[in-house]
């Protein structure tokens, strides 16, 4: 597995976990951080998941905006709160990121859902990262 893969799933671990405890998603990605700093190869996973978390909640209006038009008849407080890590991480590397193309975005994000949320969620975020993907600006 990729640091980057790694990292994305870090972002969408401290994401989620701040939602459910009020708490700020660097503070537990930085506790986290402290925690496996005693492994090999950490530095890049961090350094990505990083640029991730605080590039969300710079962007997360905007972030948020998006994936509530675009997910027709879905609002965002329905959606189980790991889907809207994991499409508030994809959607800011969709949206500000240059250097991943957006069908590994796209295919991360679906991967990350079939493994930490429900049966149907796959195919939900694949469809709505497909329309997001669409509204990306050409590099």
């Amino acid at each position: 597995m990729s640091a980057r893969t790694k990292g994305r799933k870090r972002a969408v671990d401290a994401l989620y976990a701040a939602e459910l405890r009020d708490e700020m998603a660097t503070d537990l990605l930085s506790a986290t951080k402290q925690t496996v700093a005693d492994r090999q190869n950490q530095d890049d996973i961090f350094i990505f998941a990083e640029q991730l978390v605080t590039g969300v909640l710079s962007n997360q209006n905007e972030i948020d905006e998006l994936i509530g038009t675009l997910s027709q008849n879905w609002p965002m407080d329905r959606m189980p709160a790991v889907d809207r890590s994991i499409l508030r991480v994809a959607t800011f590397e969709l949206l500000y990121g240059t250097d991943t193309p957006a069908a590994v975005v796209i295919a991360e994000a679906v991967e990350l859902a079939g493994e930490l949320s429900t049966e149907d969620s796959p195919g939900f975020i694949n469809g709505l990262l497909a329309s997001i993907s669409a509204t990306r600006k050409p590099i």
